[in-house]
């Protein structure tokens, strides 16, 4: 506007006094007519009534407007306004990557630990021993069982008694002599019958009752000690199979804890961290400047570098000062945490002692208890034996002879001997076992000389008991 102010001329042309209302035009370049005249400047000439309307243009140009006009829309104030939001907008976008990235980061952390003892479930359960323990028997086949032991032997049946024999005889005659007896009727007659009958004709009906009995106890004696030896058997099964299974239990625990063990250790919260040296507290202090720059990482650790080679002692020393107080601090922080576990360690310890000293107090009651019931067990076995004893003796003859024992009995003392002198301490129940065991594995010409030695006792035996059954016969028909 200044130039085209200066380019106007003073002297104005007369004969355009008409178009002076016109005057704004002349400031942009405008071809002139031919008629009009040129000056040396190349604006075209006005008239004084032009140049006095040009005077009054150029000061009402000069001076503010006073007319309202329309403001036009500021688009630059917009587009920063614009800019300044999406910048906003990018940072946000970014501080939620970042966010989702942790939580990206922190879930497949979670998952990682989850899918770990997922493993070492699965490794657990996956232990499959190859030995397993025998079956325990059901409630029903205890039940069973129990039965058959009251039956008694279920290959022979139990010999019946000489009475019971002689009644077998006797039963038919008395029936056809009375025919319209009963049972009770007929059983009364053979009880008053039997007390009638002499010793002599009794004789046969005992010698088959022990024959029969003797037969009976040899073949019940033998399923006792095969079901001792079975129940031994087992035992001994039962403990080599523990013994293999925590072996094999004792080596996959090994084998777990190892792979366990590679993984790092989680490092404790409470620890203090190493201090950092005079070259990370000067590249820490001058990060955040690199950082505004746009620097990345790579360019910040490399520039950093570079700084401090070229860096002076002097300049170096602050941050020097500074590491060394650090490592000041970190050694008394070390000290103190290190004190710390020592307590801990000392009380865990203590704790540890207490614990054990209740558990030995509990075990102590517990086998106190157990001493106790068995003291009153043995007791009450104790007094029915006695009780017993008491009431065999009672009623046992002592004039009467004994019955002498059995080929089985007679072996059965001086293995009990040898095997007592072998293995001191042995339990009662798997040294008879033990003794059935053997005396099963014995040839038949070992056995022949027991059994011998058993016959002979046993003739001597009833020798005694002929002259015994006679002097009671001749006291009973003195008493009558």
């Amino acid at each position: 506007m200044a130039d085209t102010m200066i380019d106007m001329p003073t002297n104005t042309n007369p004969t355009r006094s008409k178009k002076g209302g016109r005057t704004r035009k002349a400031l942009k370049p405008t071809n002139p007519s031919p008629d009009e005249p040129i000056t040396s400047a190349g604006v075209v000439a006005t008239t004084p009534e032009d140049s006095a309307a040009g005077k009054e243009n150029h000061e009402s140009l000069s001076q503010p407007k006073k007319t309202k006009s329309k403001k036009k829309p500021d688009l630059s104030s917009n587009f920063e306004k614009e800019l300044e939001e999406m910048q906003e907008k990018l940072q946000q976008m970014r501080i939620e990557k970042e966010q989702t990235e942790e939580m990206v980061k922190a879930r497949d952390e979670m998952l990682k630990q989850k899918d770990e003892e997922i493993k070492k479930l699965q490794k657990i359960k996956e232990f499959k021993p190859s030995m397993t323990f025998p079956i325990a028997l059901s409630v029903g086949d205890k039940e069973q069982e129990k039965k058959e032991k009251k039956k008694g032997c279920p290959q022979m049946k139990r010999p019946s008694p000489p009475y019971i024999l002689w009644c077998k005889d006797q039963w038919n005659e008395i029936k056809k002599a009375n025919p319209e007896a009963e049972f009770k009727d007929i059983s009364t007659i053979l009880g008053t019958k039997w007390k009638s009958v002499t010793a002599e004709e009794k004789k046969p009906y005992e010698e088959k009752y022990q024959a029969e009995k003797e037969a009976y106890l040899k073949v019940v004696g033998n399923e006792k000690r095969e079901n001792e030896a079975m129940k031994l058997l087992e035992e001994e099964q039962k403990q080599r199979t523990a013994m293999e299974l925590l072996e094999q239990y004792l080596q996959f625990k090994q084998e777990a804890e190892k792979e366990t063990k590679k993984k790092k250790k989680e490092k404790d919260p409470l620890k203090p961290k190493q201090p950092m040296s005079a070259f990370f507290v000067f590249a820490n202090a001058r990060r955040a400047a690199l950082v505004a720059e746009n620097k990345s990482v790579v360019e910040v650790a490399k520039i950093t570098g570079e700084e401090w080679k070229n860096m002076t002692e002097k300049q170096k020393k602050p941050y020097e000062k500074i590491a060394n107080k650090n490592k000041e601090k970190y050694a008394e922080e070390m000290e103190a945490y290190k004190q710390k576990k020592e307590e801990e360690a000392i009380n865990l310890k203590k704790e540890d002692e207490e614990q054990m000293k209740i558990q030995k107090q509990e075990a102590l009651q517990l086998l106190k208890k157990k001493e106790k019931a068995e003291n009153i067990i043995k007791k009450t076995k104790e007094n029915r034996q006695k009780k017993k004893q008491q009431k065999e003796e009672k009623n046992a003859d002592p004039n009467k002879p004994k019955k002498p024992a059995s080929s089985f009995f007679l072996f059965s003392k001086e293995t009990r001997k040898n095997l007592m002198e072998e293995r001191p301490g042995i339990n009662n129940s798997t040294l008879n076992a033990l003794i059935s065991v053997k005396w099963k594995e014995l040839s038949e010409q070992d056995k022949l000389t027991w059994n011998e030695k058993a016959a002979k006792a046993m003739e001597a035996y009833k020798k005694e008991l002929e002259e015994y059954n006679k002097i009671g016969e001749v006291k009973e028909n003195s008493k009558s």
